[in-house]
């Protein structure tokens, strides 16, 4: 894995926009499978597309954007047995914290589908990965597209097993441990499959910092229960995987609403920190967790470890000045040293493929002033 070594290298979470007519393509090979071999066709093209412009605008280390990615997290579920989706049987997000009551009116006038409930996705027979097809097209596609540009780095996303199934039940183990176990001995495969393509493995766990608010009303003590045993579950699923090939990212929620009840980061810090990873990924940029360098005053990160924080976020569609991202970099910087940090994004700008959190345009400024404010940066670490 790079570190910067020279000058300040930067990155993002993953997740991109997809264009309009790719994402018309996804869905019409869904409903028709006659149409599988165009879309297959316009999504080699897309990647290489997407490849290209993250190196034009100067990002170091890149990413397919998720471009074969239903979503972030559920894609999964249509690549591991197991799992039964129920549309009649629907749950309330727990993930919502008490920002759920306490800002419901906001929620049900910007986004009412997360107080009516998600289809209920049940563990009914034994988890296994069974169909390695869709990581082998990302890894075909991402390394046509990479022999045409020239970049420090490359990295493909997978779920973490805490992340997995998030709106679910288990209703088929004998206990939460053996469930969540199950499901990181199926996600061993896509990791592997991802480390052996040659490029790094971004494990995405943004349930990890998500759960923090409904289950410490329980007890911290239950919170502690529930992350720790997925933490180790997914320590279980790496093995083998050299850490410096592996880059963990928590974030405390994508959605546009009000967030009060997000998990500070000091108190999972070290929960974050116990991943078997090179680098962790963290949301540093958005109003509410901006503050939070000053965990880093305290918290150690690990010797030959990285820090990625967000300097850049996909929160509001303001473009941060790179100057102010230049100061979030330096702040980092000073506090893990200036080889031990690369600038990247809070999370990703389309966590679905039908989703976009800004207007691609403002992404790709965000982008550039992420580059920019690293050139800053390094002009001010290594001056």
């Amino acid at each position: 894995m790079k570190r910067s070594e020279h000058r300040i290298l930067t990155t993002h979470v993953g997740s991109l926009i997809r264009p309009g007519e790719l994402r018309d393509l996804s869905a019409a090979a869904e409903k028709d499978p006659a149409q599988a071999a165009h879309y297959e066709s316009a999504l080699r093209q897309a990647v290489a597309e997407v490849v290209q412009h993250q190196a034009r605008v100067g990002i170091d280390i890149v990413s397919d954007g998720e471009y074969g990615k239903a979503s972030w997290s559920n894609y999964i579920l249509k690549r591991i047995s197991g799992f039964e989706i129920r549309p009649e049987q629907k749950r309330t997000l727990p993930w919502l914290g008490r920002d759920r009551e306490r800002f419901r009116d906001a929620i049900a006038q910007d986004m009412p589908r997360l107080l009516t409930g998600v289809p209920t996705e049940a563990c009914t027979g034994p988890v296994s990965y069974r169909d390695p097809a869709p990581i082998r097209r990302a890894i075909e596609n991402f390394q046509a597209a990479l022999r045409q540009v020239s970049v420090e780095e490359a990295f493909l996303t997978a779920v973490a097993p805490g992340s997995t199934a998030y709106d679910g039940v288990n209703e088929y183990y004998s206990s939460e441990k053996e469930y969540v176990y199950a499901i990181a001995d199926a996600l061993r495969e896509e990791y592997r499959a991802i480390h052996q393509s040659g490029v790094l493995l971004q494990v995405d766990d943004a349930v990890l910092a998500n759960m923090y608010d409904e289950l410490v009303q329980a007890s911290p003590q239950r919170y502690r229960e529930w992350a720790n045993l997925r933490v180790e579950a997914l320590n279980h699923a790496l093995t083998g995987i050299p850490d410096d090939r592996i880059r963990y990212h928590v974030c405390f929620g994508s959605w546009h609403v009000p967030h009060v009840a997000d998990a500070p980061l000091d108190q999972i810090v070290d929960l974050i920190l116990k991943v078997r990873a090179g680098a962790y990924s963290i949301e540093a940029a958005n109003v509410r967790h901006e503050h939070e360098w000053r965990v880093w005053e305290n918290a150690r990160l690990p010797k030959a470890k990285l820090l990625i924080p967000g300097v850049i976020t996909h929160h509001t569609a303001t473009v941060e000045h790179p100057q102010a991202v230049a100061d979030r970099i330096v702040r980092f910087a000073r506090l893990v040293g200036r080889e031990n940090v690369i600038a990247g994004s809070d999370c990703g700008f389309a966590q679905a493929d039908m989703i976009q959190r800004v207007h691609p345009t403002v992404m790709w400024a965000k982008f550039e002033a992420l580059v920019e404010g690293a050139r800053i940066a390094s002009k001010t670490l290594w001056s």
